[in-house]
């Protein structure tokens, strides 16, 4: 590993920094509101902030970088491991400081999203993270939205008094099995990444308490493909076991040291982010971890992040693996319809068939598999009913309850409602008559689902330069995507 070296300009370490933060896609905007103070410098909004562009073309929204990329850990999928002979750079509190008071003066950002390598050891790099995050808000009065890592193994304490400073945080659990970490993150244990998660999240639910809020997403009973998973024995995985992370006061009050916050813990609540294709875990086993997250971690998003050979390795796939860049988009279409859509991970994939066809859409994959439920009555199907409907979204179905209490509707009313008829025509009637006489047979749906597609997904399998896909990310997939639905996509409300 190549040490810091002491003669680095600013402008040099940011350039190593901002390169190296560029994998780490666990970040979206804001989701936290804050109004302008007198004295202060910033804002944060819900809607979303000032978005910019990585070198490889990613949509980003924050000046994103990394506090050091000097790591101690040697995990073989990391550009920045240890063994990996790199120029390493690592900033001071203040010249973070300085960067985000004079970029933001200039009207580049709007925010700052910090992460790290390990430095030393997890709580000097978390104390190395609060320094800054301290400095910002006290002494630079910056009041606007601001995303740090947790780093696992930390002290609670740190962790603690980091996230009265920030608005969201967030631990990338990278590899979601005890095979994976074993394997390419020897360093890393199951239990110091999950015991964060779970610290964070008492953090939020004491806060929302003292305010009066509280929200759960429904839980559901589906834990049963959790095995080999990094939660299928880890000692934080139950709500009697929580009180082993939570401070001996039993409530996370801000600390004396915290000054001038609002005393918000977390406001925009924690993410995470997973490594797609770097080890053989398959779709059921990272939709199931996915799914236990949002219900008994209360995340607000879990990110995928294609896995880009950087490192050459016997246990990584060969450098010229091309990223699946198809596959991560239908996780992140499945990671839809588990929030939105009522869809639990046991419903849309089995042990039988653990992974989802590539060429079609989640839920299109999973009604091809349900044909003994098509096709429905349009006029007569309940609002469930009509969301596990390929073409048919949200706000559609919303629609189609309003208006058939004025009158039976017609596939062109359905048309003006904006449902998307080229995937739906398969599998509703109007009138009790399908829109074409169409045989009701697996494979003749499929191959006419995956022709309609065969061009975007190959646009999207094969990029002109490679970037990682996100929620932001369309490719013109026709679907119906209303003003309230992008605004929330923007605001990481979603």
């Amino acid at each position: 590993m190549t040490n810091s070296p002491d003669h680095l300009s600013l402008k040099e370490k940011l350039h190593i920094l901002a390169d190296a933060a560029k994998y780490d896609v666990a970040c979206t905007s804001s989701g936290s509101d804050r109004r302008g103070k007198k004295g202060y410098l910033g804002n944060a909004v819900s809607s979303g902030i000032c978005h910019s562009f990585a070198s490889d073309g990613r949509c980003i929204s924050l000046l994103k970088i990394l506090l050091s990329n000097e790591c101690i850990f040697d995990c073989k999928y990391c550009l920045n491991r240890s063994g990996n002979d790199r120029p390493r750079a690592t900033f001071t509190p203040e010249e973070i400081c300085t960067l985000v008071v004079e970029f933001y003066r200039r009207n580049y950002i709007e925010g700052l999203f910090l992460s790290s390598g390990v430095v030393k050891s997890p709580a000097y790099t978390m104390d190395l993270m609060y320094q800054t995050l301290f400095l910002l808000r006290n002494r630079y009065h910056f009041n606007g939205y601001i995303h740090a890592k947790a780093i696992p193994g930390a002290p609670e304490e740190l962790i603690t008094q980091v996230g009265y400073l920030a608005d969201r945080m967030s631990v990338n659990l990278e590899l979601p099995t005890y095979e994976g970490l074993r394997t390419l993150a020897p360093n890393k244990k199951p239990e110091n990444l999950v015991k964060p998660i779970r610290l964070i999240q008492h953090g939020i639910a004491e806060h929302r308490l003292s305010i009066g809020k509280n929200s759960r997403m429904e839980r559901s009973q589906g834990n049963r493909y959790l095995s080999n998973t990094i939660f299928q024995k880890n000692p934080y995985l139950e709500g009697n076991n929580s009180a082993s992370v939570i401070p001996s006061s039993g409530r996370l009050s801000t600390p004396a040291s915290v000054s001038g916050t609002s005393g918000s813990f977390v406001p925009a609540g924690q993410s995470t982010q997973m490594i797609i294709g770097a080890t053989g875990e398959n779709d059921l086993q990272l939709l199931t971890v996915t799914q236990k997250l949002y219900q008994q971690y209360d995340l607000k998003r879990v990110f995928y992040s294609a896995y880009v050979p950087l490192n050459e390795d016997s246990a990584l796939p060969s450098p010229d693996t091309a990223p699946p860049l198809l596959r991560e988009h239908r996780l992140y279409q499945a990671d839809w319809l588990l929030r939105f859509y009522g869809f639990h991970a046991e419903e849309l994939l089995s042990p039988e068939r653990p992974n989802f066809n590539v060429l079609l859409d989640p839920k299109c994959d999973w009604a091809l598999r349900h044909l003994e439920l098509f096709p429905i009555e349009i006029n007569r199907a309940s609002y469930g009913e009509l969301l596990r409907v390929p073409g048919i979204g949200t706000k559609s179905a919303m629609r189609i309850v309003r208006a058939r209490s004025q009158g039976n509707l017609t596939f062109q009313d359905l048309k003006k409602m904006k449902v998307v008829l080229k995937r739906a025509q398969y599998f509703i009637t109007c009138g009790g008559k399908m829109l074409h006489r169409i045989p009701i047979e697996e494979d003749f749906i499929t191959r006419q689902l995956t022709y309609e597609s065969s061009h975007k997904n190959w646009e999207i399998a094969h990029p002109e330069t490679y970037r990682q896909l996100s929620l932001f990310d369309d490719f013109h997939i026709q679907g119906d995507v209303t003003v309230e639905d992008s605004s929330k996509v923007w605001s990481g409300q979603l």
